[in-house]
């Protein structure tokens, strides 16, 4: 039986781990080769948790890889328009399409706003805003010339709804809500659907360590991954705290598959009811 993606081709930033990997698995499990990209490596303003590693970007070829499918994995930061290019090039060049873009690639920190540096705030804009423009604009002419495809920007609930503390990354969130619907409007007639997913906290190293916990939790000397569970549970109608990667990644797929061929413009909760409070 063929996968929902057979035989397509999906560019996918952020791809060495947590979400971005678990994206390239859940296609590559459904018949898809991938064209991975990741930074790899440290961002300045963002100390909340560790950076993904080269040994990262490896294990995530290593899992689409034992799933028998091809990828071609590249180290480039996505404020690079031009490494984007050449990755994205390269990749289309061996793999001999592009139908599935998943712009992905974010980082996270908690800031009060009046105590954000303006270096702080410029490298989460460009990161997670500009970082998703450079992505959909080097993948476009590909998907123009293969006929169409399908574009999935990772936003959040930050990007429906106003959150304490994170300003810059929740203005970018917003952001990309609007490069979502304008070219979703502007690339319509060349079959390419554009959409935007909105998870609420995930399951990965972005929240599940120390530091984070302790910022969630400022007035407790003591923080848990208990503690911090129970907070994020009273933040969900659904009786959970938080979500796993595959759940946002099923949410992908379906967007990216032949199931929504009529859907675009769309923003996408995964969000356990977030943001119906």
């Amino acid at each position: 039986m063929a996968g929902r993606v057979q035989g397509k081709v999906a560019f996918i930033t952020g791809a060495a781990r947590s979400q971005g990997r678990s994206h390239a698995v859940r296609l590559a499990q459904e018949g898809a080769d991938i064209i991975a990209v990741d930074i790899a490596g440290p961002v300045e303003s963002i100390r909340m948790y560790p950076p993904a590693t080269e040994e990262d970007l490896a294990e995530t070829v290593r899992q689409v890889e034992a799933l028998d499918r091809r990828i071609i994995a590249t180290k480039a930061d996505v404020r690079d328009s031009g490494a984007l290019k050449a990755a994205v090039d390269e990749g289309v060049a061996q793999l001999g399409r592009l139908d599935i873009v998943l712009a992905n690639a974010g980082v996270f920190e908690l800031e009060p706003s009046l105590e954000l540096t303006d270096r702080a705030w410029q490298e989460m804009i460009d990161i997670n805003l500009t970082g998703v423009w450079n992505t959909c604009k080097v993948a476009l002419p590909h998907l123009i010339e293969g006929g169409g495809g399908s574009i999935v920007i990772t936003s959040s609930t930050a990007g429906l709804k106003g959150t304490p503390n994170t300003i810059h990354y929740t203005t970018a969130k917003h952001g990309v809500i609007g490069i979502m619907r304008t070219l979703a409007n502007e690339f319509g007639k060349q079959a390419i659907r554009v959409n935007t997913v909105h998870p609420t906290g995930v399951d990965t190293v972005m929240i599940q360590n120390p530091k984070t916990w302790g910022l969630f939790t400022p007035d407790d000397p003591e923080p848990t991954k208990e503690k911090f569970t129970e907070l994020f549970e009273t933040l969900h109608p659904l009786p959970v705290a938080y979500v796993d990667p595959v759940d946002i990644s099923n949410a992908v797929l379906f967007l990216v598959s032949d199931e929504a061929r009529y859907i675009t413009g769309v923003t996408l909760p995964v969000d356990a009811g977030y943001t119906i409070r």
